[in-house]
């Protein structure tokens, strides 16, 4: 696995996951960047810049251009091995992997052979300190870069992925992770488990907002993302990506829940 290490970073570290290809979402949370006064080179990543929405180029764009540190989603691996599906893990012939062939099928016409070469050197960690707080950014797990790790999650979950980035960077007080979709904090032995949530969909939680993180010494805070969710519909239905999730950027609630573990599916208690 590739690992970068950052080294140390004063101040403030704004984190993101599941940009999605909405760039109205990934304009609007690097502007929260700029207003909030964090250093350029510390706005990082959790993968996805590409997925259900409508601009994937011009998400990819806008993200190298603010320069973002990106950690490699399982769509980043994906485009670079000019892969037919997305990787996302999702089991043959559920309500998601049908809905992944439309979305993919429009990133994979989109993405440049150029932006495939940037994915294909991103990394799968990336790690910095924080004052005396050792982080380290992943995307789904360590074990599988596809791996739905949730706040309802079993603590043996958590505790094999630790394990394993322990094994591959040595000694971490916080983990932010991405993928899953939906923001949380949670506790494990003597590290925090951080997933930044998704800028570019809402969290089956009946609300437009989205969530991205802010790290201050060590200490996460979910922050809510509002930007113009209607033209961030518009767009995907003029590339006539109408199979549910353009529905789901108004409505706050996943076409699918098939990854969803049980506890979590009614939408009353997505949020973790």
């Amino acid at each position: 696995m590739r690992h970068q290490d950052l080294g140390e970073l004063a101040g403030p570290v704004l984190l993101f996951g599941g940009p999605y290809s909405n760039l109205q979402a990934t304009e609007v949370v690097l502007a929260q960047a700029e207003a909030l006064d964090v250093p350029t080179g510390h706005v990082i990543c959790t993968g996805d810049v590409v997925a259900y929405c409508a601009q994937p180029a011009e998400t990819v764009a806008a993200v190298r251009a603010a320069q973002a540190v990106v950690v490699a989603g399982n769509c980043e691996k994906q485009l670079a091995a000019n892969a037919l599906d997305c990787g996302c893990g999702f089991e043959a012939g559920t309500t998601c992997d049908l809905l992944s062939a439309g979305w993919y099928a429009h990133a994979n016409a989109e993405v440049d052979a150029e932006a495939r070469c940037w994915m294909a050197g991103l990394p799968d960690v990336v790690t910095f300190q924080q004052g005396r707080v050792r982080v380290a950014v992943i995307h789904g797990g360590v074990t599988d870069v596809a791996r739905f790790v949730f706040s309802v999650s079993p603590e043996a979950v958590f505790v094999e992925e630790i394990a394993a980035l322990e094994a591959l960077v040595g000694p971490v007080d916080v983990v932010i992770a991405g993928h899953s979709g939906i923001a949380f904090q949670r506790q494990v032995g003597g590290a925090t488990w951080v997933n930044a949530g998704a800028i570019g969909m809402p969290e089956h939680d009946g609300r437009q907002e989205t969530r991205f993180v802010v790290l201050c010494d060590g200490c996460a805070e979910i922050k809510a993302l509002s930007y113009d969710a209607e033209a961030a519909q518009a767009a995907m239905q003029a590339s006539g990506l109408t199979q549910g999730y353009d529905r789901a950027l108004l409505s706050g609630y996943w076409p699918s829940v098939d990854v969803l573990p049980q506890a979590l599916r009614l939408p009353s208690l997505a949020k973790g």
